[in-house]
């Protein structure tokens, strides 16, 4: 399946960037989420290349085969959507389809926050608009709401999780995260963070074959965890960053999609902005679908492929 896709190094914003691409035709950017890779768009790639569209997916700052700076202030949503402006300008175009899974989903909302005119109809996965509390810290008030082992909380100290990781082994650490079905809020008990150990591993996933499984491993034994887990310790930073942008309203079009059994969806307090008329809607005026797939957890591009891919062509071919 990879054979069909085509690979090449890009340099934006001071990084050497890794792209797989396919096909001719307006752009559909894919923003992966942690701990994913370019590679979690693999069905999505194919299908918009069969249909006339210029499939392009980065490995994002931090991940992959793209470069991973060592400071945990260079992956600040400024130095991601920055990479991502530099890469649809490299690419010949003044506007692309977005569609942003998990992390990929919230770097998608700050890009259409930051540069509107950069995107054309953003189809978000999983993670819904959040507007900034102007009062309190996001990780402080995580660890108010949910305790010490919600999971953004657990992975703020530099080091700590990633030697728990190394206790468990990356291919347990993936396959505890892929194969969870554990309704919202994640929280991860130390010493055993995704029920999985060198003793125990859990079973993948129906949707993610061995084959297919065994290229995120051999990707993250090679590279890390530390990429990824810097966005994570960056949202602070995030969000003293983007004080003038409070109260902010998204203005581009928007078809939110997420599954039923979503860690996201799951946690208190997001069904009900998403719901909420006085809500999402309010904040993302040009929000004009809302998807649930029945019995669908959070991997939702992986598990239900062909059916997310009918759901961004349908979204896309209005504009």
């Amino acid at each position: 399946m990879e054979k069909a896709i085509e690979h090449r190094i890009v340099s934006v914003n001071g990084i050497r960037m890794h792209i797989a691409e396919k096909g001719q035709g307006p752009i559909v950017l894919f923003l992966h989420g942690f701990p994913e890779l370019w590679y979690s768009w693999r069905h999505q790639i194919l299908a918009l290349a069969s249909l006339e569209y210029h499939a392009v997916a980065p490995d994002l700052r931090g991940f992959g085969d793209t470069e991973t700076p060592t400071s945990i202030s260079d992956y600040t949503c400024f130095h991601i959507v920055g990479d991502l402006v530099e890469l649809i300008d490299s690419l010949g175009v003044n506007q692309v389809f977005l569609v942003g899974h998990d992390w990929g989903a919230i770097i998608g909302w700050y890009l259409c926050m930051f540069r509107p005119e950069k995107v054309k109809a953003f189809v978000c996965l999983s993670v819904p608009f959040r507007p900034r509390n102007a009062h309190m810290k996001p990780v402080e008030r995580m660890r108010a709401c949910f305790g010490d082992d919600y999971y953004i909380c657990r992975y703020q100290a530099q080091g700590e999780i990633e030697a728990e990781f190394g206790q468990l082994g990356t291919a347990n650490v993936l396959k505890g995260i892929f194969s969870t079905r554990r309704l919202g809020p994640t929280c991860l008990p130390k010493g055993n963070a995704y029920g999985t150990g060198p003793d125990t591993s859990a079973t993948l996933p129906s949707w993610l074959s061995e084959e297919e499984f065994s290229y995120y491993a051999a990707k993250y034994d090679q590279n890390g965890f530390t990429g990824g887990l810097n966005y994570y310790r960056a949202w602070d930073l995030n969000w003293e960053l983007t004080a003038p942008w409070n109260g902010v309203q998204i203005k581009v079009p928007v078809k939110y999609i997420t599954g039923e059994l979503d860690t996201v969806y799951t946690t208190p307090g997001v069904k009900e902005y998403v719901h909420n008329n006085g809500g999402f809607k309010k904040d993302v005026p040009c929000l004009e679908e809302i998807v649930i797939m029945e019995g669908v957890g959070h991997f939702i591009n992986q598990e239900r492929a062909e059916e997310t891919n009918s759901h961004i062509y349908d979204f896309i071919t209005k504009f």
